[in-house]
């Protein structure tokens, strides 16, 4: 992202901080609004600050999207330490699982667990947590075998320490700037399988401010007020790209395995 996009981004930021905006706030008489002091990018159908919503929607989005992030992240590597450290039965269990799961889409996951559980924000997470741990789980196993080969896991062998200190306090530190970068490379996936949820309807729900319910708000006034479907977009590619330019950076400057 060039310079000039973050001092947008910052600027937008500030402005809906500074000003008394309510992303939730309806106003009738003032729907589809042209930008101005007031509504920095007007409204939308319902009178809505369209730039509330969208820094709202930045809360909620990326937040679901860090938090689903973390747990998988948390499982996978979980998964792929012990399958890795332990080889044998565990690892082709887990192997299997992973190789099943990273073949189903999160979206078809999410119609499943819609129709048994209903949608919702629970669904949502559930949709991406089902499938989003088994990337982690793979390159967690890939590193995991790396490492028992080196020399520092013999000599923690030869000195009497047990499996699991060898894994927790060796392997693990010498495999997590890899997994830290590997998950800023998959924030894309994550964030565009929740904003495809909820514009589905099956995830987070009118009225809250999420950039995939403001897609699907908005598609149907596409061409009275474009920039309804818009910004909501930009918005998401922006902030997709943003990361997965950290976590290429990252994984140049830690080693790519």
């Amino acid at each position: 992202m060039r310079r000039a996009d973050v001092a947008v981004v910052v600027l937008a930021v500030a402005a809906a901080w500074l000003l008394p905006l309510d992303g939730l706030a309806t106003d009738l008489a003032d729907r589809f609004a042209a930008p101005s002091l007031a509504h920095p990018l007007g409204t939308d159908h319902l009178g809505r600050d369209v730039l509330a919503r969208l820094v709202d929607g930045a809360w909620i989005s990326v937040g679901l999207t860090g938090v689903a992030l973390a747990v998988c992240t948390v499982l996978g590597t979980a998964a792929g330490l012990l399958s890795g450290y332990a080889g044998g039965v565990a690892a082709g269990l887990v192997q299997r699982a992973v190789d099943v799961l990273v073949a189903i889409p999160a979206i078809v996951v999410g119609l499943v667990i819609a129709a048994v559980g209903g949608p919702g924000t629970g669904t949502l997470l559930l949709a991406v947590l089902v499938t989003g741990w088994s990337p982690f789980a793979r390159l967690a196993h890939h590193l995991t075998v790396r490492e028992r080969a080196r020399e520092y896991v013999e000599g923690a062998v030869a000195i009497g320490a047990g499996p699991v200190r060898i894994a927790v306090r060796h392997v693990l530190p010498n495999a997590l700037r890899p997994l830290v970068a590997h998950a800023c490379l998959r924030f894309a996936n994550v964030l565009l399988s929740i904003a495809g949820l909820s514009f589905l309807g099956l995830g987070v729900q009118p009225p809250t401010p999420e950039w995939g319910v403001m897609l699907a708000e908005g598609r149907q006034f596409m061409f009275l007020a474009p920039q309804l479907v818009l910004l909501p977009a930009t918005a998401i590619v922006a902030a997709a790209t943003f990361v997965t330019v950290l976590g290429r950076r990252l994984e140049r400057r830690w080693g790519s395995t």
